[in-house]
Parts: C-alpha cells; sequence; structure tokens
C-alpha cells in the first residue's frame, strides 16, 4: 500500500484541490487531507473519484452477452429472452460459476466499480437436488470476489413458485427452487467462509413477489438480522404489474408496501413502472430504488419515472443486471438520455428547481444510494471507509484542465469508453494504466469456462 495526492478529489462534501489521501493498514482511508502540500515521495494523479457501487448483478448471465438479440418469435419481449437464461442457468458447473464471476469482477473494476450486490438465485445442483455443501454457489462467487479484488454484497435470494398464486416451479426453474431454511444455512455458511475477509459481507434477496409468498417474509427478514441489505426484483415488466394485480387488486409496489415492513435497508431493483402515489411512498419508505438502465433498455422494460421520483426525494442507485455491458458512466448517460427522450427536455434527471451539474448530481446521488444498498454505512473518500478509489484519465476527456463537476459531465456525456485509469480497493491496487492485474489469466479461464455453454 502507498499514499497518494490527487490535484483534485471528489470527497463527501464536494470537490476540493490538493488531496493527500492516506491509508491505514487496515486497508481503510487513515486520513484524507484536502488543500494540502504534496508530500514527498507520494504518487500524484490528476484526478480523483469515490468508484460506484454496482447494486444489482447476476453474474453467471455475462456467459451469455451479445448472445440474445436474435428475435425469436415476431413478439420478442423479456419472457422470451429469459428462456435464453434459463438453458444457460440449467446447464452452468460451479468451476464455471467461478471462472465467469472472476473475470466479470475484474472487467467491473475495470469500469470503476468496486463493489457489486450478487442478487444470487442459481443454488442448486443440475438435477435440482442441494449440493453437500449447501453454499457451493454462493462460494464460487465470494472467492471469486477475492481473486478478482472486488469488494462483494452477495445475495442468497429466495425462489419458490413459478409465478402468483403459488404456482409450481417448473423444470427449467429447478435450480432455483428454495426455502427460507436454506437460505439460512447458505448465509450462514457463506458467513462463516468469509468472516476474516475485507471484501465480502451477505445479506439477503426475495426474486420477486411472483417467486415469493409474502408469508415467508418475516422469516427473510430474521435471516437477514436488523442491518442487513433486503433486495427484491418487482414492477420490471406491465406483465408483472397486470398480473400481480389480478392476483391481489394491488400494484407490486403497493402490495410490498402495504404488507410489509419496507425500510432503508431494502433495495427495490428496477421498479420500472410506479404511480405516481407509489413512487412517493417508496421515496418516504427511505429504500432505494435500484435502477439498472443499460439492462432495462436492453430488455425493453421501459423508463423509471425519475423525475417524480427524486421530486419526493427518493433515493437511487445503479445496477448492471444481466451484465450485459459494464460501465457505471454508460448506465447514468442511458438514465438521463432515457428521460429527456420520455420528457423531450434536458437536464431531466436534477430535481426540480436544482441548478447545476447533471452529471454531478446523478453520479453523488448513485454513490450514496448504491452504497446504501450494498450495505456500506461509510463510503468515499473519508477516514475509516474501505479505501476505494478511481483515478480518471483526464488526458482521454477531448477538452483540457475540466474542473470539479464538468469531469464527470465529460465522463459520463462524451465518453465512448470508461475514463477509468487506475482502480484501488481495500487499499490494493487491482487497476493500473486500465489493465487488471490478473486479467489475462482470468480471461483465459473465462474463455475456457463459456466454451461448453456456447456448445449448443
Amino acid at each position: 500500500m502507498s499514499d497518494l495526492f490527487a490535484r483534485q478529489a471528489l470527497l463527501p462534501d464536494g470537490w476540493h484541490q490538493n488531496v493527500t489521501i492516506t491509508l491505514a493498514k487496515d486497508g481503510t482511508f487513515a486520513k484524507v487531507t484536502p488543500d494540502s502540500a504534496a508530500p514527498a515521495g507520494v504518487e500524484q494523479v490528476a484526478c480523483v473519484v469515490p468508484p460506484m457501487p454496482n447494486l444489482h448483478s447476476h453474474a453467471f448471465q455475462r456467459a451469455m452477452s451479445g448472445l440474445g438479440e436474435k428475435r425469436a418469435n415476431p413478439d420478442d419481449t423479456f419472457w422470451t429472452w429469459r428462456k435464453l437464461m434459463y438453458q444457460l442457468a440449467h446447464r452452468i458447473t460451479p468451476e464455471q460459476m467461478h471462472a465467469i464471476s472472476a473475470y466479470l469482477y475484474a472487467e467491473m473494476l475495470c469500469a470503476g466499480y468496486t463493489q457489486v450486490a450478487e442478487f444470487h438465485y442459481l443454488h442448486n445442483a443440475h438435477d435440482g437436488a442441494a449440493y453437500a455443501q449447501k453454499a457451493t454457489l454462493s462460494l464460487c462467487l465470494a472467492n471469486a470476489a477475492e481473486e478478482a479484488g472486488m469488494g462483494l454484497t452477495l445475495l442468497p435470494t429466495l425462489y419458490t413458485y413459478a409465478g402468483f398464486g403459488k404456482k409450481p416451479l417448473q423444470d427449467a426453474q429447478k435450480r432455483f427452487a428454495s426455502t427460507p431454511e436454506l437460505i439460512a444455512d447458505i448465509v450462514t455458511a457463506t458467513q462463516t467462509a468469509t468472516q476474516d475477509s475485507k471484501l465480502v459481507r451477505v445479506g439477503v434477496g426475495l426474486h420477486s413477489l411472483r417467486a415469493v409468498a409474502l408469508d415467508t417474509v418475516a422469516d427473510m427478514l430474521r435471516i437477514a438480522g436488523p442491518h442487513t441489505p433486503v433486495h427484491i426484483h418487482i414492477a420490471e415488466q406491465m406483465q408483472e404489474v397486470r398480473d400481480c394485480i389480478a392476483a391481489t387488486g394491488q400494484r407490486p409496489v403497493e402490495h410490498l408496501l402495504t404488507h410489509t415492513p419496507v425500510d432503508a435497508r431494502w433495495c427495490l431493483v428496477h421498479a420500472t413502472h410506479l404511480t405516481e402515489a407509489e413512487a412517493q411512498a417508496l421515496a418516504k419508505s427511505g429504500a432505494i430504488a435500484g435502477l439498472c438502465p443499460i439492462t432495462e433498455a436492453n430488455l425493453g422494460d421501459g423508463i423509471f419515472p425519475l423525475a417524480d421520483y427524486v421530486s419526493h426525494n427518493g433515493r437511487f442507485g445503479l445496477g448492471s443486471d444481466s451484465n450485459i455491458l459494464l460501465s457505471p458512466w454508460e448506465e447514468l448517460r442511458i438514465l438521463e438520455y432515457s428521460q429527456r427522450l420520455h420528457h423531450q427536455k434536458r437536464c431531466v434527471g436534477l430535481p426540480s428547481g436544482h441548478l447545476g451539474s447533471t452529471g454531478g448530481w446523478l453520479y453523488r446521488e448513485s454513490l450514496k444510494g448504491g452504497a446504501q444498498a450494498c450495505g456500506l454505512p461509510e463510503w468515499g473518500l473519508q477516514a475509516g471507509a474501505r479505501a476505494d478509489l478511481c483515478v480518471l484519465d483526464t488526458e482521454a476527456f477531448l477538452l483540457p484542465d475540466l474542473m470539479g463537476d464538468d469531469v464527470l459531465d465529460a465522463a459520463i456525456f462524451s465518453q465512448t469508453a470508461p475514463p477509468v485509469l487506475h482502480v484501488m480497493s481495500a487499499g490494493q491496487w487491482r487497476v493500473r494504466d486500465r489493465q487488471h492485474h490478473n486479467a489475462a489469466a482470468l480471461r483465459q479461464a473465462f474463455r475456457q469456462a463459456v466454451r461448453p455453454l456456447l456448445s449448443n
């Protein structure tokens, strides 16, 4: 580990110049001092920002990136894409899961993520039976994160039914089948195996209202404990909304908030289709809306009502979800541009009456929301937080000498590739000069792992 001096850096209270960043031996920041003189012998860089937490990922889906773009029938939707995903999930082995995830996490680090919430519902062996070590696939993810140097919030996820009304699981879903008791066993085993890790923490997931009965939520909350993240897919597709209304008489977010004690430890992933009343109620709960703009666009989910939501002080963060493309910068660009297309206005992501940088505001809000959803009480360039940072490649920008939020606007709206030069997590350099320290070996293992999955 070594200390660092940044000519400008984004701290929790805003941009500062001439910032000395001092690291502690335990992989946290010991001290962050703005307006300081450069210490002798310390590495100097132009611009440092906190890395983006990634609040929603399905790691194994990286192995089908780009393969779902053929029209399967005249009315191709999310539900036809899901059949391809099921085929992949049915075939993947623990060894392949590890190799795919490790390289994915290295790619995420290169893009500027250093923490990922892994919404993990692939628990069982190919025949649907539990592994002898019930946490086998969860431990593959934890070990992959350690190998790559990625912070991981692992969310063993309950998946019990195929649809509203407690429809029995389909054969294609047998590897997902789980009970609260199985999730409890996986949580315990994973926590035990990672208790000394600086990178791995454990929460829980509820797949969706169609796949989980609300009468099991209390059990899942007991498994989670009082301060652990709880995530759920919700209101992603209009068919889901219609099915929920038919089954319960309420829309998904309305139904969840009515019957479940949703609070700040919850993350409602997607929540694409909200009424204004739902947006206001979700904002009031303190939960995070987990937005995945690239995947939501790729799957044709719809456009999240960001303007309404932030007008009620709603909190949000970013997720890479299907991992078809890895870039927090692109996620923010699509998030903002979708709003502009929908409202036919510019700078829509900013709250009403708020003036200033669109990119700067969106980045800072996503940092806060993502950290909350990942269960990180301290995040950013501040004493006591895990020593995670991104050094931006300001020489890659078209315009010279950018300062403050102009840097973030340029990074989000005028770059075709993530402008990330170096990345540190837990006090260790994981990416230098845009290259992960173990990229070659991880990439080779990834390609060997996916070849059998692509053979049919």
